[in-house]
C-alpha cells in the first residue's frame, strides 16, 4: 500500500472516531495493521476478553513471528489458564492447556510440564513462583505492564504505536478544499452553491441567462508562514516524506546547513460541510532541507551510515551520554569558585592553562616565553618546568630550520591534558607541538615532537577515534591534522579559507567528529574520513571563536569576538545547527580575544573587562561577577578544574590567582597538609615527649579562607580537630594518648577457619566470591569461568544450617553432574574480567568470564539463557534492587547497559567513564546507581531516568596513574559508600559524593589492597591485601581493629612457595557480622571467624577525639603515606 493510501486510512480512522463508530475504528485498526491502539488493548485485557485480545493482536503479529510475539501470546494464555484454575474450572483449564498452551511446549518442554503440574494442586499458589499471585484484577494489571514492554520492544509494532498528529476533522477539511477548488473551476460559479452530494464532482448549473462571475462567499484564505519545503513533484501534489531529524549534534547541523528555500502556501476552505469551530485549515508539511541529504549520499562510509541512522526514527536502545541534570533549586552562588585562595607567581605572561582530569589541584601552564610549567596548586609549588627548546632540529622541515633561528621567541598557544591524564600537549606559535608523558609529580618526560603546521599551531586537543588516543592540531596553514602518538599523520582536513583558530573534538554516541573555527568566523565539522567538511556555518562576530561542550557533553557553547570588538557568548541548538541562546552582559567593545569555560554542567565563565563574569547556562543575564580582588588583565585567561571547585585566572603581573568555593578550599587544605608529625598539635608533641613540664597554651590558627566544615579524616585522624583543642593537663593528655591494643591473629589457634573441599586449583584463582543470600552457601567464580557452590547441611553439629567455620561444607552439584561453566569461546582468560551476581531469592546466578553473560538455575546448574555477547565484554553485574529482571551490566568499553532479562533488551546505555567498569552499587534510599571504573572515577546515575548526576575522581597518591580496580558498596543505611582501591579505603557520603573518611596502607598493612567489603551490619570493613594479610576495620572511623596475618590461615608452603598465595577477594556473611570468606590465588576458598571465646574481631575504638586512638605503636610511619595520599 502506498504511503498516501496509508495516510488515508489514518484519516478514515480519525473520522470514524469523531463520528463514534467505535467498533469500526478498532476493526479497521486490526485489518489495516497500521495503528495499534494501546488504550483499547488495555481495556480488553482488564476486562478479560481474551478472544478479542488475541483477535486484535492477530492483525499485527502471530505467535511464531519472533520471541517478543511468542512471549506476548504466552503471557496472555498463561493468565487465562491461571484464572480458570483460580475459579476451580479444571475443564476450562485443561482446554486452554491443550488448545492454547500446547504450542509453546516445542520451545520449552520443561516449562509446559511445570504448567501442567499446576492442575494437580488444590491452589496453584502452592507453587513457589506463583506464591505471590494476588487477585485477578491485580494479576491482570501486573501482566499488562509486562505486555506493554514487550509490545514496545517488538520490532513488528514499531511506528504503529503512535497516531499521527492531525488537525481535528482533517478528512472534512480536505473534502472542503476539494469542493472549493471544484467550485472555483465552475464556468458560472454561484455565490452560495448548494452542494448535495460528494459522489459526483460539483458544478454550478447555469441559469437561464449567463451571469457575470461573482465572488464566492467563502472564508478568507489562510496563508501559511514561509517555511523550507521540498519542491513539489511534477506528477503529484505531495512532496516526498522527509526524514525525521534526530537531535544528534553533527547530523542536525549537516541536515540544516543548506536549508534555505521557502515557499508560501495558500489554502482556501469551503463551508459546504460542517466544520468544528476550532478547525484550522492551514496545511503544514514536514520541513525537508532540499540539498543536504543529497550531499550526504556522496560520502558513503561506516561513520556516514551511522549519521544517516541517527536521522531516522529513534532506535530501541536509549543511549544516555552525559545527560544534563537541571534542577535549579540545587544550585547556588556558593557553588561558584569566587574566593581568592592565593596567587602563584609564574614569572612570564601566561597564555594557556589546564587542570589535570583527575588530580584536581595539578595545573599545567604555558607561557609566552615558550615555557611549560606544572604547578601543584595545593602546596603552591612548581613541580617541574620545561623551558622551550627544539628537541630534534634535524627532524623538522627545512623551511622551519631556516626560519627558527631568525624568528621571534616561541610562545605557547595552548596546553592540554589527555582525557586520562597520562599525556599532556603543548602547541607553539611556530610549527611545533610537544607531547609529554606524565609519569609522576615531578616528571614530565619528553614523548614526541612534531613539526605540525606551516606557521603557528593555534590549538591542540586529544581525541579517541576508533578507541585510539590521538592528537588533533590546527594552524595558520588553514589545516586540521590528526596524529597518532608515534607522530604518524592519520588525517589531513582541508577546506578552511583562513587560518584555523580552534578545534573541538567530540563524540556523540558512536559518532566521532571535530568542530573547527577559523579567524574568518567559519565553523566546519569533520568526520575521521578525509571526505571533507560536513558543515559550513558562520560564527557570531565572524572572527576568532572557541567552541566548548558542557562537561556531560549535552550542550554546546561558543564564545568569541568580532573584529569590531563586540563579544558573543551563545548556546547552539544542535538539532538545528542554529543559535539557541545569546548571553548578554558584555561591555560594548572588548578589544581582543575572549577566553571562556564551562563547569558543573550549569555555569559559564568569561574573562572580560578585568572581571570574571558568570552565567547560569539557562539564563542569558549575567549571574554574578568577581574582580578576584583586582590585578587581573582586561581579557584574562581562565580555566576551571574538572570538579568546578577551583578556577585559575591570570594576573597582570605574570601570575595566576586560584579562586575556590568551600569544597575547593577544603581540597586545597587537604593537599597542603604537612607530614604526619607536623599534624600533631604542640600540645600532643609535648605529651609524646613527656618532658614533665606544663603544656603551654595554644591559640587556634584560623585563616580567612578556612572551610566551615571539618576536613577529611585520614586513617582515623582529624587534623582540624587538634588545631582548636583546648589545653589540657599533661596527665590527661597521656591518658588520652594511650593507643588501643591492636588485635593480631598470627596463629591458626587464634581463630576458626575452614577450607572449602575441592577448591584448590593453582591454575584457577578465585576471581569473584559470594555468600548466598540465605547464608547457607558460598559461590566462587574462578578465572577459568567455572563456578563452584558449597553448602552447609543442617545437622547436630550445625543446627542452623548456616555457613560456619566450625563445620566442613559439601561441594554441591546436581545429580546430573553439570558444572556451571561460562561461555569462554574465543576468550583470552588471562585478560578476561569475570563477574557475577546472585538473585535475591538465590534461585539463579548470572555470570560471565569474558564471553556471553550466562543465567544459571541454581538448582539444576542449567544455563537458562545467554545474552550480551562480546565485544564489548561484561566486567561487572548488579541486579536492580526492586526488579530482578533489570540488571546493570558494566562493560569493558566503559559503558553501563541497563538490561531487561525478560524482554531481552538493553533499555538504556550509560556513558560517563573512560575505562572499563569495575563496580556497581544501587541505593534505594537515594534512588541512585553508583558506578566505579578503572579510570579511578565514581559516577552517580538516577535510577528513574538513568541520567548522570555527578562524577568525582578518587584522590590518588601523587604520581599514581588513575588505574586499577575501584570497588563500591553501600552501607546498610544506603547513604554511606565504601570505596576500595589498591591505594586506599574510603567512605563517601553518597548524597553529596563527598569523601568523609580515608585509610591508606601503612605499617604492617602496607601492601596494596586487593578487595574490601562491609560486614552484614555495616559495623566492620573486611579488607584483604596482596601480601596475604586481612584487616578488620571499624566502619565508622576506618580505624584498624584486627589484623589476620597469613600465618593464621595459610600453610607455610603456601606462604613460602615459589608463588606466594594471597587473597584476591573477600566476602562477608549476610547474617554473621564477624564471619568472612576469602578467595585465594591458588583457587582455594576459606571461611574465617573469631574464636568462640572471643566472639568478635578486636576491640571497638573509642569515640573520635582528635588524637591517635586505635593506631599501632609504629603508626607514625604512616605520615609519608598520608602526605602522598591526600595530595590529589
Amino acid at each position: 500500500m502506498s504511503s498516501l493510501s496509508r495516510e488515508l486510512v489514518f484519516l478514515i480512522l480519525q473520522f470514524l472516531e469523531e463520528e463514534k463508530f467505535k467498533e469500526s475504528v478498532h476493526k479497521l485498526e486490526q485489518e489495516s495493521g497500521f495503528f495499534f491502539n494501546m488504550k483499547y488493548f488495555e481495556e480488553k485485557v482488564h476486562a478479560g476478553e481474551w478472544d478479542e485480545v488475541e483477535k486484535y493482536l492477530s492483525g499485527f503479529t502471530k505467535v511464531d513471528d519472533n520471541r517478543y510475539s511468542m512471549k506476548i501470546f504466552f503471557e496472555i494464555r498463561k493468565q487465562k489458564y491461571l484464572e480458570a484454575l483460580d475459579r476451580q474450572d479444571k475443564a476450562k483449564a485443561v482446554e486452554i492447556l491443550v488448545n492454547d498452551l500446547k504450542v509453546f511446549s516445542t520451545f520449552n518442554e520443561d516449562l509446559y510440564k511445570e504448567i501442567t503440574q499446576l492442575l494437580t494442586l488444590g491452589n496453584f499458589r502452592e507453587n513457589e513462583q506463583l506464591s505471590k499471585y494476588g487477585d485477578t484484577k491485580t494479576a491482570r494489571s501486573i501482566m499488562l505492564i509486562e505486555l506493554k514492554k514487550l509490545i514496545e520492544a517488538n520490532p513488528l509494532f514499531r511506528e504503529k504505536l503512535g497516531f499521527p498528529t492531525l488537525k481535528s476533522s482533517r478528512l472534512r477539511t480536505l473534502i472542503n478544499q476539494s469542493l472549493n477548488w471544484q467550485h472555483q473551476l465552475c464556468k458560472n460559479p454561484r455565490p452560495n452553491p448548494d452542494i448535495k452530494t460528494l459522489f459526483n464532482d460539483h458544478t454550478c448549473s447555469p441559469p437561464n441567462g449567463a451571469l457575470a462571475p461573482t465572488p464566492v462567499n467563502l472564508p478568507t484564505p489562510a496563508v501559511a508562514k514561509p517555511a523550507a519545503y521540498t519542491s513539489l513533484g511534477a506528477h503529484g501534489p505531495f512532496p516526498p516524506t522527509a526524514a525525521a531529524a534526530n537531535a544528534n549534534a553533527l547530523a542536525g547541523w549537516m541536515v540544516n546547513a543548506a536549508a534555505s528555500s521557502s515557499v508560501q502556501a495558500a489554502v482556501v476552505t469551503a463551508s459546504s460541510l460542517p466544520v468544528p469551530p476550532n478547525q484550522v485549515s492551514i496545511l503544514k508539511r514536514p520541513i525537508t532541507p532540499p540539498a543536504t541529504l543529497g550531499m550526504m549520499v556522496e560520502y558513503p562510509n561506516a561513520d556516514h551510515e551511522q549519521l544517516m541512522k541517527r536521522l531516522r526514527p529513534a532506535q530501541s536502545v536509549e543511549e544516555v551520554t552525559y545527560p544534563t541534570i537541571r534542577q535549579q533549586a540545587s544550585w547556588s552562588l556558593d557553588d561558584l569558585p569566587r574566593t581568592v585562595a592565593f596567587t602563584l607567581h609564574q614569572g612570564s605572561a601566561v597564555t594557556s592553562m589546564d587542570f589535570h582530569p583527575s588530580h584536581q589541584t595539578l595545573l599545567l601552564v604555558g607561557c609566552n616565553s615558550g615555557e611549560i610549567t606544572l604547578w601543584e596548586a595545593g602546596i603552591r609549588e612548581k613541580l617541574c618546568s620545561k623551558p622551550f627548546k627544539i628537541w630534534e632540529m634535524q627532524a623538522c622541515t627545512l623551511t622551519f630550520q631556516a626560519s627558527a633561528a631568525k624568528d621571534a621567541p616561541f610562545s605557547v598557544s595552548r596546553v592540554t591534558w589527555s582525557p586520562d591524564g597520562s599525556f599532556c600537549g603543548a602547541a607553539f606559535s611556530k610549527h611545533l607541538i610537544h607531547l609529554y608523558a606524565y609519569t609522576g609529580p615531578n616528571d614530565l618526560r619528553q614523548h614526541l615532537e612534531i613539526d605540525a603546521h606551516s606557521g603557528g599551531v593555534n590549538d591542540i586537543a586529544f581525541a579517541h577515534p576508533n578507541k585510539q588516543l590521538c592528537v588533533v592540531t590546527c594552524g595558520d596553514d588553514k589545516l586540521i591534522k590528526v596524529w597518532d602518538l608515534t607522530g604518524r599523520k592519520l588525517f589531513n582536513f582541508e577546506g578552511h579559507e583562513a587560518p584555523v583558530y580552534s578545534i573541538c573534538p567530540h563524540q556523540k554516541e558512536n559518532i566521532q567528529f571535530i568542530f573547527s573555527t577559523a579567524v574568518d568566523g567559519k565553523i566546519k565539522a569533520w568526520l575521521y574520513d578525509n571526505m571533507g567538511s560536513r558543515v559550513d556555518y558562520d560564527a557570531p562576530g565572524h572572527w576568532c571563536t572557541t567552541m566548548l561542550y558542557s562537561a556531560d557533553g549535552g550542550r554546546l557553547f561558543s564564545c568569541g569576538a568580532g573584529k569590531d570588538g563586540d563579544a558573543h557568548l551563545v548556546e547552539w541548538n544542535e538539532s538545528e545547527g542554529a543559535i539557541k541562546r545569546t548571553y548578554t552582559g558584555f561591555r560594548k567593545k572588548c578589544g581582543g580575544v575572549l577566553q571562556f569555560d564551562t563547569t558543573q554542567n550549569h555555569f559559564l565563565a568569561v574573562g572580560e573587562d578585568s572581571q570574571i563574569k558568570f552565567w547560569d547556562m539557562d539564563n542569558i543575564n549575567v549571574l554574578t561577577t568577581t574582580d578576584a580582588d583586582g590585578g587581573i588583565p582586561s581579557l584574562p585567561r581562565l580555566r576551571f578544574n574538572k570538579e568546578g571547585n577551583l578556577l585559575a585566572v591570570t594576573t597582570t603581573d605574570n601570575g595566576i590567582k586560584i579562586l575556590a568555593n568551600a569544597t575547593g578550599m577544603r581540597s586545597l587544605r587537604t593537599v597542603e597538609a604537612p607530614p604526619f608529625e607536623a599534624l600533631r598539635s604542640p600540645l600532643e608533641a609535648a605529651a609524646i615527649k613527656a618532658s614533665g613540664s606544663a603544656v603551654p597554651s595554644v591559640a587556634p590558627k584560623v585563616e580567612r579562607s578556612s572551610p566551615v566544615r571539618p576536613s577529611l579524616i585520614l586513617n582515623g585522624v582529624d587534623s582540624m580537630a587538634r588545631s582548636v583543642e583546648k589545653p589540657r593537663a599533661l596527665d590527661d593528655v597521656n591518658d588520652k594518648m594511650k593507643p588501643v591494643q591492636l588485635t593480631e591473629i598470627m596463629d591458626p589457634a587464634h581463630c576458626r577457619m575452614v577450607t572449602m573441599p575441592d577448591s584448590a586449583d593453582a591454575t584457577n584463582k578465585v576471581a569473584r566470591l559470594l555468600y548466598t543470600n540465605s547464608g547457607v552457601g558460598i559461590l566462587a567464580l574462578g578465572s577459568n569461568g567455572i563456578q563452584k557452590l558449597w553448602k552447609w547441611v543442617r545437622n547436630e553439629q550445625n543446627p542452623s544450617g548456616k555457613a560456619t567455620a566450625s563445620v566442613v561444607p559439601q561441594h554441591w552439584q546436581p545429580n546430573s553432574g553439570l558444572l556451571m561453566t561460562n561461555d569462554i569461546t574465543g576468550v583470552n582468560l588471562e585478560e578476561a574480567v569475570p563477574c557475577i551476581a546472585l538473585s535475591k531469592n538465590d534461585s539463579y546466578v548470572m555470570s560471565a568470564a569474558g564471553g556471553k553473560v550466562s543465567l544459571f538455575n541454581m538448582m539444576t546448574f542449567k544455563v537458562m539463557t545467554t545474552f550480551m555477547p562480546p565485544p564489548p565484554a561484561s566486567t561487572f553485574l548488579a541486579f536492580h534492587p526492586q526488579d530482578n529482571n533489570i540488571i546493570a551490566i558494566g562493560m569493558e568499553d566503559s559503558t553501563i547497559h541497563i538490561y531487561n532479562v525478560r524482554v531481552d533488551e538493553v533499555k538504556s546505555k550509560l556513558k560517563g567513564h573512560q575505562k572499563r567498569i569495575t563496580g556497581l552499587a544501587f541505593s534505594t534510599t537515594l534512588n541512585i546507581l553508583v558506578s566505579s571504573g578503572a579510570d579511578a572515577q565514581l559516577c552517580t546515575w538516577s535510577i528513574d531516568t538513568w541520567e548522570k548526576r555527578k562524577a568525582v575522581p578518587i584522590q590518588l597518591p601523587a604520581g599514581k596513574a588513575p588505574t586499577g580496580d575501584t570497588r563500591v558498596q553501600f552501607h546498610s543505611d544506603q547513604v554511606r559508600l565504601l570505596v576500595a582501591h589498591e591505594t586506599q579505603l574510603a567512605i563517601y557520603d553518597a548524597s553529596k559524593m563527598e569523601r568523609v573518611r580515608q585509610w591508606v596502607p601503612q605499617d604492617a598493612l602496607s601492601a596494596p589492597i586487593s578487595c574490601a567489603a562491609y560486614s552484614c551490619n555495616s559495623q566492620l570493613v573486611f579488607a584483604s591485601f596482596i601480601d596475604g594479610n586481612v584487616g578488620v576495620f571499624d566502619a565508622d572511623t576506618l580505624r584498624l581493629r584486627c589484623r589476620v596475618a597469613p600465618t593464621a590461615y595459610l600453610s607455610q608452603s603456601a606462604i613460602n612457595g615459589s608463588q606466594a598465595v594471597s587473597p584476591v577477594v573477600v566476602a562477608a556473611h549476610p547474617q554473621e557480622a564477624n564471619q568472612f570468606a576469602v578467595g585465594l590465588t591458588d583457587g582455594s576458598v576459606k571461611v574465617i571467624e573469631p574464636t568462640e571465646s572471643d566472639g568478635k574481631w578486636g576491640v571497638s575504638p573509642p569515640a573520635d577525639n582528635g588524637v591517635l586512638n586505635g593506631r599501632t605503636g609504629s603508626s607514625s610511619t604512616a605520615s609519608n603515606h598520608a602526605a602522598d595520599q591526600i595530595q590529589r
